[in-house]
């Protein structure tokens, strides 16, 4: 099949675009969404190069979205149609894995552009899932997460002994409900690593970010 990613920078898409490909789909071309000035993606805060430098170690292109909030869902659609045509995809991949009106939205977007939503990790075990990303090969960090957690774990690899932090504080190690998003810098699909330098942590909203850019 041929297929598309909807590519957030972080661990969940990355597995499961590990896991179609995997099963023989052809990757053409990842989408992110980014605010309206195309300066850094929506909940994660990845910069549009940072985001560039990945879409390069994966071989293909990447389509920013520039949207609002509130014209979130028709920005998407709208490049969902354009990727469809442009790459004749058939499929679009996510990576959810149990929230059900996540699943829902992504099934009614992507029917909307002629499109089968593809949900890989759907219905996975949390920890064992982020357990299997990191025996995989996925190297992330995090760069964003609830103050809860706050700025102590910002720029953290996720590894197996980040895990067992995060248990201790209560929260989900998969980050499946917003508690934090990551950065892939590194894993099997990418044919080099991409190098990062960690900068300013902030706090802005609800929500604790680390600035990442490239290594010069």
């Amino acid at each position: 099949m041929n297929i598309g990613c909807s590519w957030s920078g972080g661990k969940d898409s990355c597995f499961a675009l590990m896991k179609r490909i995997a099963g023989g789909d052809k990757l053409h071309v990842l989408l992110n969404v980014m605010d309206e000035n195309l300066e850094y993606s929506k909940s994660h805060g990845l910069t549009s190069e940072v985001l560039d430098a990945q879409s390069k170690a994966l071989g293909v292109p990447i389509q920013l979205a520039s949207t609002t909030w509130s014209t979130y869902e028709k920005n998407f659609i709208s490049n969902l149609k354009q990727m469809k045509e442009d790459y004749d995809l058939e499929g679009i991949v996510y990576g959810d894995i149990d929230i059900e009106a996540h699943k829902t939205w992504e099934e009614k977007v992507s029917a909307a552009a002629d499109l089968k939503a593809l949900l890989p990790l759907w219905q996975g075990h949390r920890r064992r899932l982020v357990e299997d990303m990191i025996q995989s090969g996925i190297k992330a960090i995090i760069v964003s997460c609830i103050p809860d957690l706050g700025f102590d774990f910002l720029g953290k690899e996720i590894n197996y002994e980040l895990l067992d932090k995060l248990e201790a504080k209560g929260v989900d190690v998969c980050g499946e409900n917003g508690e934090y998003h990551s950065l892939v810098v590194n894993c099997p699909l990418f044919d080099h690593e991409i190098k990062v330098v960690q900068g300013e942590k902030m706090k802005v909203g609800n929500y604790c970010f680390i600035e990442t850019n490239l290594s010069t």
